[in-house]
């Protein structure tokens, strides 16, 4: 049974249809990338997944039950947590109290409950150092670490990465696919949507690919950036 599966789901908003009959699954401890051009529908599935925009159509089942009407504090203590495009901390806390709201809130946990598990993920996304630091004082790539942490601090079964590895050099981009590749080889199951493709294909078994809020493709790395569509599609080359 696989740990996500959408079976025809859409949404539009007016005329414009941003999700047109998605379906996929994800296997547990499965990684899954998902690639398109701007304006594809990405991040809106995303939405769709956590509860942030209600589907029109369609099923959404999470650990074999239905969550497709539940909102979405009930999907984050079901296991769904998620970063998002640009990082949304609490700037005026620290980063160790951005954890601890996250871990106590994602799991309705007490704060004593979750501090050393907030300490491990600070190790583990290499913020111990700036624990004390406000949020809001914190550069990109720190920030991009602190969505990351801010996540894993919900302690997710199933983690969404939205475009985390955007505007980073290459060497930070190499770090923070390691922190990434260590996450999903403990069994965290991972949908990575991503523009930085080498970053994606250090981590993810398959690749989907979304244009116009529909599934193009679904399937291996190399066979989908070989085939016609996807050429055509996301990369604009005319074949």
């Amino acid at each position: 049974m696989p740990i996500l599966a959408l079976q025809d789901v859409s949404k539009s908003f007016g005329a414009l249809k941003v999700a047109d009959a998605v379906s996929f699954d994800l296997a547990e401890g499965e990684a899954l990338g998902i690639i398109g051009p701007n304006g594809a529908g990405k991040s809106t599935l995303f939405n769709l997944i956590t509860g942030n925009i209600s589907a029109d159509a369609g099923s959404i089942r999470f650990a074999g039950a239905e969550v497709t009407r539940q909102p979405p504090m009930a999907r984050c203590l079901a296991g769904i947590g998620r970063t998002f495009q640009i990082p949304q901390p609490f700037e005026k806390l620290t980063v160790f109290e951005n954890l601890l709201v996250a871990a106590a809130f994602g799991s309705r946990k007490r704060e004593a409950e979750v501090t050393d598990r907030c300490a491990d993920i600070l190790v583990e996304t290499g913020l111990a150092e700036r624990a004390n630091q406000t949020a809001g004082s914190l550069g990109l790539l720190q920030r991009k670490r602190l969505e990351l942490a801010r996540a894993l601090a919900t302690d997710p079964k199933v983690l969404l990465l939205d475009e985390i590895a955007g505007g980073l050099t290459e060497g930070e981009c190499e770090a923070l696919v390691g922190t990434i590749r260590a996450v999903h080889g403990r069994g965290t199951s991972i949908v990575w949507i991503e523009h930085v493709l080498h970053a994606l294909n250090a981590v993810v078994g398959r690749l989907l690919v979304l244009n116009f809020g529909k599934v193009i493709g679904v399937g291996k790395p190399d066979d989908i950036m070989a085939s016609r569509a996807v050429r055509e599609i996301y990369l604009g080359i005319e074949v």
